[in-house]
């Protein structure tokens, strides 16, 4: 039973760092951003007739990778180069919009 849960906790460098690809002078290193989680649960007691039967118990995990950018080294630099930037900007950009449109129209009432 403690097999799945050592797979998810002996996490490594290799985990977060994959295998890296070269092609000429230039190396990149996948990078993902590793998240687990674990709950467990519990109970007991009597039902309403005061007759043992209120049991409970029980238990979950789970486990999200999610990639966040590449290191890229060259023989001049070695740089991190993160993935989905403009995405996270236009979200930005569209939450303060919507915000000041809401803003806006509570202050013309």
């Amino acid at each position: 039973m403690l097999s799945p849960l050592e797979s998810i906790l002996g996490t490594d460098a290799k985990t977060v760092y994959g295998d890296p690809v070269t092609v000429g002078e230039r190396t990149v290193v996948p990078v993902a951003r590793i998240a687990y989680g674990l709950g467990m649960g519990g109970g007991s007691g009597t039902d309403e007739s005061d007759e043992d039967g209120g049991e409970g118990y029980g238990g979950g995990g789970g486990v999200s990778a999610t990639p966040v950018g590449v290191v890229e080294v060259t023989p001049d630099e070695t740089r991190f180069v993160r993935f989905g930037t403009d995405r996270r900007l236009v979200g930005v950009l569209a939450l303060g919009i919507g915000l000041g449109l809401a803003l806006g129209r509570l202050l013309r009432r």
